[in-house]
């Protein structure tokens, strides 16, 4: 079972405990503050470093627990849909002025406790050349899919120069909000990689799984650029001061554990060794991912993101000591009556309140249709709550 501190399982408006856990025996994150840092690093933000949102990473004590949603800077805000009129969405993502001004606007609005940088997995791809689109209604498309070894010379490495609105709106954002941590993020190397084969969007993952099973040499290699390309970009958003990643895995749910543990887990470790010398917390994240839980991670994550489908305790059951939780509301519930909300949301608290640390969040990405007021209650609800 799970390593707990001193556990408690109270309902009541003061909330549930998510201390540190004191065991020696279980893995923090590394403080690299006074250490030589990789080139280009800043120093630790130490504005951030003492936030709930930080200290519930590393399995701290903190006086609440700490709110953040998945797709909290996009089309569930009126004044998202503003400032995007008329801008197509790879588009918006180059703009360091329009990243910042959006990735700002669930938190003057939320009053979350982190940013996450506004952008799309598809970016790094697209700076080193990659012929994509994203089209409304349908997602990522790729103009000519990656079937052959001759199309991996494709996939070259990418560098800072390939991406230097990411450095300057990391830059603007940090300066703007100061004491609230910015959050990278990135693909996994298997999302992405189910793009580039499929295409597009998929439901059975077809051409993926057959290139997977079928020429597994060919499937390493891919993985390997793909997760040299991730690392990278995730390396430029925290040399230029993200204090927290996120890998998203957004399609690993159509994995069977030992597939994923054979074909996949080593390429997302290779990324998250990347960001190992940082010292900054690092979040793994897919959808349908209960049976994966332990293995991702397994894959080097400090914080595994959990969706819905499985209670916050099993998930701690199933991940094991040493690492922090995210979740896990499901998006749908905003959509009932507020009451149901804040009994959903308490629901998830409970479950949670053993946790040597916790990071509130939902089980997936905040719907188009979502009342942004919905998400402003629910902060104002967990944060109530949970005050120590």
């Amino acid at each position: 079972m799970r390593g707990r501190v001193g556990r408690t399982r109270p309902a009541r408006r003061e909330g549930h405990p998510c201390g540190a856990c004191l065991s020696a025996t279980h893995a923090k994150i590394p403080d690299v503050s006074n250490q030589h840092r990789p080139t280009g690093q800043p120093t630790t933000n130490t504005a951030t470093h003492d936030s709930a949102f930080l200290r519930a990473c590393r399995r701290e004590e903190v006086p609440h627990t700490p709110v953040w949603f998945m797709r909290q800077a996009g089309r569930s805000l009126p004044e998202y849909l503003k400032v995007r009129e008329g801008v197509p969405m790879l588009e918006s993502c180059t703009r360091p002025e329009l990243i910042t001004e959006i990735t700002m606007q669930p938190v003057r609005r939320h009053k979350v406790d982190a940013a996450v940088y506004f952008s799309d997995i598809v970016v790094p791809l697209r700076a080193i050349g990659i012929d994509l689109d994203i089209k409304p209604g349908v997602g990522p498309v790729i103009a000519d899919p990656v079937r052959t070894r001759a199309d991996l010379d494709r996939l070259r490495p990418l560098t800072p120069d390939d991406v230097p609105y990411v450095t300057e709106a990391v830059g603007l954002l940090t300066a703007e909000l100061g004491a609230t941590p910015l959050i990278g993020f990135a693909g996994a190397p298997f999302t992405l990689a189910s793009y580039l084969i499929e295409g597009g969007p998929s439901r059975t993952y077809e051409r993926t799984k057959a290139m997977m099973y079928g020429e597994p040499d060919l499937w390493s290699d891919l993985v390997d650029r793909l997760a040299a390309i991730t690392g990278a970009f995730l390396k430029v958003q925290i040399e230029a001061g993200a204090s927290a990643v996120q890998l998203f895995d957004s399609w690993a749910g159509a994995l069977a554990p030992d597939d994923y543990r054979r074909y996949v887990m080593p390429a997302s470790s290779k990324v998250f060794a990347e960001a190992a010398p940082y010292g900054v917390p690092r979040i793994h994240f897919g959808v349908g991912t209960g049976e994966l839980l332990g293995l991702m991670g397994e894959a080097g994550a400090d914080v595994v993101g959990v969706d819905w489908r499985v209670p916050l305790d099993e998930a701690a059951r199933r991940v094991g000591p040493g690492k922090a939780l995210q979740g896990n509301l499901d998006p749908a519930v905003l959509f009932a009556p507020r009451e149901a909300v804040e009994a959903k949301a308490a629901a998830a608290l409970e479950a949670a309140s053993g946790l040597e640390g916790h990071v509130f969040n939902l089980g997936h990405g905040v719907m188009p249709a979502t009342d942004p007021d919905a998400l402003t209650r629910l902060v104002e609800f967990v944060h109530e709550r949970t005050a120590r």
